[in-house]
């Protein structure tokens, strides 16, 4: 997919590229195939490569690199592993790649009051694995194993964010580098504090325009004593999400609940052989005791018969969960094979609940006159669905028609009170709807902080939106 042309932007000078190498030797390169890595993401963009990369392995590299950025009046991108759907690692003035995936530590791990703090380019299933002795874990999960350095960067969420929240509630503090060096911490261990304004909400989510960061502190929870699953197919998309609908209106605690299409579902049996019936399906996942785990389930489960649901499979045994949300969370490279070699323009509306029926229902009825094909995958327990629509990179034609598709769902969701991302966060593909959905005077509010706290207009440029020369 072609983006509006980058502006020009001069080769890195000479003494930028001599400090750089001086500080970081092999650790710095700009050879072609490791800038081609870092100069595209998983969005439908063509790839904008950054001059040079490094690899950063302390907050001191991180420091070091973004003073050597503001005394030459380098852009900046920091880069985690590459997951982004939206574009937001694309270097579109050129400049450095600040690679922060050897930045992998956990910290430290406050088992007494739920906590953990991690350096920016540890996975979220390292974290995990790093927990399991613990009785804890981080729920936060993104179809990619992104790092949490990007989950907090895009205010990501996931398949248990009807439960546990985004990273905007699981993010208790962090530090960061300010474009001019300066080091800043936000928040504090407590769990509330009225100190000041939030700036951890502030960075949570700014997708690298207002800083680097470089450690995050993270509400974990306790790991639940009874988990169960199970997948029901219905007669239709709306039918499925009366259903959700109606399980969160009576509260029934859900810890997950996942609609694929039956587009989705053919992509997930081809990849996973789950042997799934070709229909609208919901996941679902309870978490309690034993007992609260039981009454959930069988709460849903008639909800989902009143809707037409039939064949309520369980999986019970861990492993059968195990392959059960592994299949789904990689649904998306799943649909990707519908159609070999292409992109996927991917949207992520959120509505509010009681519009999600009506949302998914309007929007099906505009998939099925495209001729594109067009699976849905979604956490819909809040809101929250993807469509992903395949397009062959080298035919303007469908790219056009993808992008006409997108724009009417998020236009249908901004009537209905929803947004344009609920969780892929802005970066360059989302950016055309901002003023639409917040207004210009809150737009130009975030330009403001952004020109408080980079006046020169280098950290990740022109993502969410555009700075004025």
């Amino acid at each position: 997919m072609n983006h509006p042309a980058p502006p020009p932007h001069r080769p890195l000078p000479a003494a930028f590229v001599d400090a750089l190498a001086a500080r970081f030797g092999a650790r710095m390169s700009v050879a072609q195939a490791v800038r081609a890595h870092h100069g595209r993401d998983e969005s439908p963009f063509d790839p904008q490569l950054p001059d040079a990369v490094v690899f950063a392995h302390t907050a001191d590299d991180v420091r070091d690199v973004v003073l050597l950025c503001a005394r030459h009046d380098v852009p900046l991108i920091p880069y985690g592993v590459g997951s982004s759907l939206e574009g937001h690692l694309l270097a579109v003035h050129g400049g450095v790649s600040l690679d922060l995936s050897e930045m992998n530590r956990v910290l430290s791990i406050d088992a007494d009051d739920l906590t953990a703090t991690v350096e920016p380019g540890l996975t979220r299933r390292a974290l995990n694995d790093a927990l399991r002795d613990t009785g804890l874990f981080f729920p936060i999960d993104p179809g990619a194993d992104a790092s949490i350095g990007g989950m907090t960067a895009t205010r990501a969420s996931g398949t248990n964010a009807v439960r546990y929240g985004t990273m905007r509630e699981n993010v208790l503090g962090l530090t960061a580098v300010l474009a001019d060096g300066r080091v800043v911490k936000t928040g504090t261990r407590a769990r509330k504090s009225s100190a000041g304004y939030d700036l951890t909400r502030l960075f949570v989510g700014s997708e690298g325009t207002l800083g680097v960061i470089t450690e995050i502190t993270l509400r974990l929870h306790p790991l639940p004593e009874a988990v169960s699953a199970a997948v029901c197919a219905f007669p239709s998309m709306s039918a499925a999400a009366r259903t959700v609908i109606e399980t969160i209106q009576i509260g029934v605690p859900i810890a997950r609940v996942e609609f694929v299409d039956a587009l989705a579902v053919r992509a997930i049996n081809r990849n996973a052989q789950l042997g799934l019936a070709e229909a609208p399906t919901l996941f679902f996942e309870f978490h309690g005791t034993e007992s609260g785990v039981r009454e959930q389930a069988q709460q849903v489960e008639a909800l989902a018969e009143q809707n037409g649901g039939q064949g309520f499979e369980w999986a019970t045994r861990p492993e059968d969960r195990t392959r059960l949300w592994s299949a789904r969370h990689h649904a998306y490279f799943s649909m990707l094979q519908l159609k070999p070699g292409c992109r996927a323009v991917t949207t992520d509306v959120c509505v509010p609940i009681s519009q999600l029926a009506a949302c998914v229902e309007e929007t099906e009825a505009d998939l099925n006159a495209s001729s594109l094909p067009c699976p849905i995958v979604g956490h819909v327990g809040d809101g929250n669905f993807h469509v992903a629509i395949l397009v062959d990179p080298a035919k303007p034609e469908e790219l056009a028609e993808a992008e006409a598709l997108n724009d009417r769902i998020v236009e249908r969701a901004l009537r209905m009170g929803g947004t344009c991302t609920g969780e892929h966060g802005v970066g360059l593909h989302k950016m055309r709807f901002l003023a639409a959905e917040h207004g210009e005077n809150a737009v130009d509010a975030m330009r403001a902080i952004k020109r408080a706290l980079d006046p020169r207009n280098l950290m990740n440029p022109g993502k969410i939106f555009t700075i004025d020369a």
